[in-house]
């Protein structure tokens, strides 16, 4: 009776989980990660040469696998790609908009005192939407705008992330394709498996002359393909107290005991205790009706730069990131009424509009 007590689990609350609190806060980890360097105030805290920015990338990636593969295996392929586009596509494009058109302009505005030259020198406004408009960021920078700033240039580090979250969505569109990745655990576990491996022995990639880009995705893609392996495990067993327990302990010491590659090693224990925690921590009822994780995320950069621009980092660093949270907020709040909500309902197939829209990570996945 006490191995199965500790061995059975109960199924994961798909409808009254905390995944939208979690998802908030590891955003706000971003957020207070990024405020050290864009303030002037060196790297803040960091673990094995990650600052904490990095491990709430983790930790969107590893929730973003487990939802996004749910997602693959209860919808049909077009269905799938239609919804992903819906949710990731129009806040970035309009995020983009903004940064251009209302960020960079006060930016100038603040720093030279005119816009003369705003609309025509590189990387100008129209150049800058053009060519990150694919989710790979080529250009960080607008014009002149940002140059007497600590971190001078980048109108928006975070948003790098998103390209190799969506490489992740368009793998397992792939992936879901096979009937055997739908019967068995066995060939998520086996794309876990290869992904860390690539990781493990990413130096040898770079010999081969694959670039930075091939780097980031496979550094990113084994916490996704960690989330996913878990999805199958938590749809057959359930959710387990004390595996979510264990789970989180050998996360711990693995990211805390193993550099470089024991977080992606760590992804799966880390999904499932993140799981198991949004499945008893409660949430308020407008954090669960309200996702603002992913507005938060794309807009918790610009608004930190302009921010500093405007002398709130000379109030000190916790004056300086309460007003980038309240600012960041209302923004993230204006994009899912606004945009992402919106889109989602309209992405949804005709009969299910009384469904929640399904939700990414913002994210994530990010840093």
């Amino acid at each position: 009776m006490i191995r199965r007590a500790i061995l059975t689990g109960t199924p994961y609350p798909y409808r009254s989980n905390s995944l939208n609190l979690f998802r908030l806060v590891l955003a706000a980890t971003v957020l207070f990660a990024h405020s050290f360097y864009i303030a002037g105030q060196g790297v803040g805290p960091q673990i094995h040469g990650e600052n904490l920015g990095g491990w709430a990338v983790a930790g969107f990636f590893v929730l973003s696998g487990f939802l996004i593969t749910r997602s693959r295996l209860r919808t049909g392929p077009g269905d799938y790609l239609l919804h992903r586009i819906a949710r990731i596509f129009p806040a970035f494009l309009v995020c983009l908009v903004v940064i251009a058109f209302v960020f960079a302009p006060l930016a100038a505005l603040l720093e030279h005192g005119t816009l003369a030259g705003f609309l025509s020198t590189p990387v100008t406004p129209l150049e800058y939407i053009w060519g990150n408009l694919t989710l790979y960021i080529d250009h960080y920078t607008i014009g002149t705008t940002l140059e007497s700033v600590p971190y001078p240039g980048a109108w928006n580090g975070s948003l790098w992330t998103l390209f190799y979250e969506f490489l992740c969505y368009i793998l397992v569109w792939v992936l879901g394709g096979l009937a055997l990745f739908r019967r068995t655990p066995l060939v998520a576990g086996a794309a876990f498996g290869v992904s860390l491996a690539v990781w493990i022995g990413i130096g040898l990639a770079q010999r081969w002359g694959l670039d930075e880009s091939f780097v980031l995705f496979a550094k990113l893609a084994p916490f996704f393909l960690g989330g996913a392996l878990v999805y199958f495990l938590v749809e057959r067993a359930g959710i387990n107290r004390y595996v979510g327990i264990g789970s989180l302990v050998i996360a711990v010491v693995l990211i805390a005991a193993v550099p470089r590659w024991g977080g992606q090693a760590a992804a799966p224990f880390l999904a499932y205790g993140l799981l198991w925690l949004s499945a008893v921590v409660p949430q308020p009822r407008w954090i669960a009706r309200n996702d603002v994780s992913y507005g938060f995320y794309i807009y918790a950069w610009p608004v930190q730069q302009l921010t500093v621009l405007l002398g709130a980092a000379a109030l000190g660093m916790p004056a300086y990131i309460a007003i980038t949270v309240v600012v960041t907020f209302a923004l993230a709040w204006a994009s899912w009424v606004g945009i992402e909500r919106r889109a989602m309902l309209w992405a949804r197939p005709a009969g299910n509009h009384l469904r929640p829209p399904e939700t990414i990570p913002g994210d994530i996945q990010r840093t």
